[in-house]
């Protein structure tokens, strides 16, 4: 079983992911695993925290000769900002956050919460995600997150090749698939920020390449959906998950929902076996298994909790009422976003992906995905 665990504060040291079940075999790229983690710190308004931190990964277990071993891998993240010790107690907790809640379950200071729940934390997500898109694209398997609404202003994704789409993200200023329309969002963000408010938006992420039964429909807990819709809501301020069509599908027919099947002998060699569908509206996934089509996921990401303009609190001493306390904060995050969701969901399609094609080594999951491919074009 493939599975990750992460640890560290957001101003402590560093972060670090520890990654169990990782096949042997399988030679890291970790320039593609640092260019991830540029394009988290990056996206216009961002903060002062992203000029002080330069995220590079260190790989300190499981790997030797830049090829894993079979063993568990240590990813680690330093911080440059480390202050931790020097950092005060927060005397007055954020609405938002979790520092009123966290101190209270914990019987714990607020500083203790806060370094903890920090989204500082994605940054090894996104390393030990972008380890295993490396595993994904052996097979064929890639992963995009872009923003598709910032605020209140949709921004349609264009229509592309693959490699087209990744151009279009990598070109916006806030990781949209239309660069064109950065300028108007850009204006937003600015004039949120004068106004001392944050915002926050939607994001997608597009898997192609997916084979067909990845998951399953025997128990509720190993449905490929709600693996995933796990993963994307436990990324911090996600408030919301849709796969496919979403919550729309709730307001039409049945006959406007359901993807037709068609088959297509020429393609019977692609990752899909030739089965086509006229459109994608199940987003790639139906009764907890991956069908052939791209899996396409979205999540909504509430607007920053830290706002310049002070919120209503209390001092927690005193009970008495004060404005929240303020941290260096973000005013949109959302980029960043895309691209956390992008690697959170490549992870636990490696985990189904190992899960189903054997994860003791690369070798053997590659006999046994050609092995199952060529099963399956002869049903």
């Amino acid at each position: 079983m493939l599975r990750y665990w992460t640890a560290g504060e957001s101003h402590g040291k560093c972060l670090l992911a520890l990654i169990d079940g990782f096949p042997a075999g399988f030679e890291i790229n970790t320039d593609k695993i640092d260019e991830l983690l540029l394009l988290r710190q990056g996206g216009y308004g961002r903060g002062g925290r992203q000029k002080l931190e330069q995220d590079r990964v260190e790989i300190l277990s499981g790997v030797w000769r830049n090829v894993t071993l079979g063993g568990p891998i240590t990813l680690k993240v330093p911080n440059n900002d480390y202050k931790l010790e020097r950092l005060k107690e927060l005397p007055r907790p954020r609405p938002g956050h979790g520092d009123l809640s966290g101190s209270i379950k914990y019987l714990s200071s607020m500083r203790g919460i806060l370094e903890r729940a920090s989204a500082r934390e994605t940054c090894v997500r996104v390393a030990a995600g972008a380890l295993c898109q490396q595993l994904l694209e052996s097979f064929g398997i890639r992963s995009l997150g872009f923003v598709v609404q910032l605020g209140g202003e949709k921004i349609p994704a264009q229509e592309g090749t693959f490699e087209q789409k990744l151009a279009w993200r990598n070109e916006s200023a806030i990781y949209s698939l239309d660069p064109s329309k950065d300028e108007s969002v850009k204006q937003l963000i600015d004039d949120t920020k004068k106004a001392g408010d944050t915002l926050g938006g939607i994001i997608e992420v597009v898997v192609e390449g997916l084979p067909f039964g990845l998951g399953t429909h025997a128990q509720w807990d190993r449905k490929l959906d709600g693996k995933l819709a796990q993963a994307v809501m436990a990324v911090q301020a996600i408030k919301g998950v849709e796969i496919g069509m979403g919550f729309e599908a709730a307001t039409l027919l049945g006959s406007q929902v359901h993807d037709g099947i068609r088959f297509d002998e020429n393609q019977k060699d692609s990752a899909n076996l030739g089965y086509d569908r006229p459109t994608n509206n199940a987003g790639g996934l139906e009764a907890g298994m991956t069908n052939g089509q791209p899996l396409v996921i979205r999540a909504a990401k509430k607007p920053i909790s830290t706002l310049q303009k002070s919120l209503e609190s209390i001092n927690l001493e005193t009970k008495e009422p004060a404005t929240a306390s303020y941290e260096r904060s973000d005013v949109c995050a959302l980029s960043a976003a895309g691209i956390i969701v992008e690697n959170v969901v490549a992870f636990e399609i490696a985990v189904a992906m190992v899960d189903k094609f054997g994860g003791d080594s690369i070798e053997e999951m590659q006999a046994r995905w050609d092995l199952f491919q060529q099963m399956a074009r002869e049903k």
